[in-house]
């Protein structure tokens, strides 16, 4: 668990801190369901997230790496709600991936291994359907052309988003 939580805030700090930033080992706030939410330090200032694996990941790879749907608040940054996708490979250059929560699709950019909202108002659309909805399915291809498949459970969403505004204050 130490490895995926490393990774995670690794990952985290990559594709939305800033590249100085030091962190400090993030905290588990509570595991509610399918999601777990986090806190840990950066350059002093808290950032907040939660997190979930698909529970079935779909598409005729080989081998990809680890999966994870975030949604994280940056009070110091006036950021929340900042939904991103990492997919465990490369996405195919100029493409887009898709994330559909209970029969409503938003389409993602996508640069190396992350996909992101395109703006801060559908980054919180997206975090309201999270924290609402039942199913979200996130597809994509791969830089080799692989189309991808990716569902998971929003059970425990709700409380998840919950413990890191609370943690963060937003």
């Amino acid at each position: 668990m130490n490895k995926v939580l490393c990774l995670i805030t690794v990952l985290t700090i990559g594709v939305i801190g800033s590249q100085s930033a030091m962190a400090g080992e993030p905290r588990l706030i509570g595991s509610h369901g399918d999601w777990s939410a986090y806190v840990f330090i950066e350059d002093g200032n808290k950032v907040c997230y939660m997190a979930s694996q698909p529970k079935k990941a779909e598409g005729k790879y080989s081998s990809r790496g680890e999966i994870f749907a975030l949604v994280t608040h940056r009070p110091a940054e006036g950021t929340k709600n900042v939904f991103s996708y990492i997919t465990g490979y490369s996405y195919k250059p100029g493409g887009d991936a898709t994330i559909t929560i209970d029969g409503s699709r938003n389409v993602l950019f996508t640069q190396d291994d992350t996909a992101w909202a395109p703006d801060a108002e559908t980054d919180n659309v997206l975090a309201n359907k999270i924290r609402t909805g039942s199913k979200m399915v996130v597809a994509g291809t791969s830089s080799r052309g692989t189309a991808t498949k990716d569902t998971y459970g929003l059970k425990g969403s709700g409380a998840a988003h919950d413990a890191i505004s609370k943690e963060c204050g937003v």
